[in-house]
């Protein structure tokens, strides 16, 4: 029997108790704190290319019959995580360093054309050739970017906030591949945007960026995008 009645094993489950409480106390406070830093958000709206891509083999077979995938402007969607970094970073008050990784989908053209196969192997060897002809298609060029970027948000504790994107690196598979037949390019990117919190855990907002490719794949592959997104809050 223990002092006031209580047993040792009473004390050691009451103690239990508190040390989980004070765990349990723990573990939310870094989500409390960042609650309004951390978010996923899906994104969409205007995406356009600086150069399209028409009168390429997997395009459009060099125009062939004047049908070209020639338009540089096109839609895109996405969606991505920001993670929050550094509260009143650089001893800034009221600017937070988020972490960006972001996906994004972008369809710039979509017309029908020459298909590059069979349609080559027609002219390399002959239309009567077994499986070769010439044939038209629906032919969509396309572009996925995988991004990961430091994103400046201001006004901490406010419904409006402003953020920068001061450079990011993108990643890039582009579709169909080029005359090289490569599809892989890297690039930077920067942007600025705002947000708004409607209610609790819902953010809309804004944002236009600019991405700049190596163009590895001998073709240019930079473009700029323009759109609104939806954040929740975790």
């Amino acid at each position: 029997m223990g002092t006031g009645g209580q047993t040792l094993s009473d004390r050691l489950k009451r103690g239990a108790r508190a040390g989980l409480a004070l765990a349990l106390i723990g573990v939310s406070l870094p989500a409390l704190t960042w609650a309004e830093e951390n978010q996923v958000f899906f994104r969409g709206g205007f995406a356009g290319l600086t150069s399209n891509r028409a009168n390429e083999v997997f395009t459009d077979v060099y125009g062939r019959n004047n049908l070209r995938n020639d338009s540089s402007t096109g839609t895109y969607v996405g969606a991505g995580l920001d993670l929050g970094m550094h509260k009143n970073f650089l001893g800034v008050k009221g600017m937070s360093l988020v972490g960006e990784l972001g996906l994004e989908l972008k369809r710039f053209d979509s017309q029908t054309v020459t298909q590059a196969v069979p349609s080559t192997c027609a002219g390399a060897l002959g239309a009567a050739a077994p499986g070769c002809s010439v044939r038209n298609n629906t032919v969509a060029v396309t572009m996925l970017t995988v991004d990961v970027a430091p994103k400046l948000k201001f006004r901490e504790g406010e419904k409006l906030r402003p953020w920068v994107i001061p450079l990011g690196v993108d990643f890039h598979v582009i579709s169909p591949p080029s005359n090289a037949t490569t599809y892989l390019d890297m690039g930077l990117q920067w942007g600025a945007g705002v947000e708004y919190n409607i209610w609790g855990p819902l953010n809309v907002g804004l944002d236009t960026r600019y991405h700049l490719a190596a163009n590895m794949t001998q073709t240019t592959n930079n473009f700029y995008t323009a759109g609104a997104y939806l954040g929740l809050l975790y």
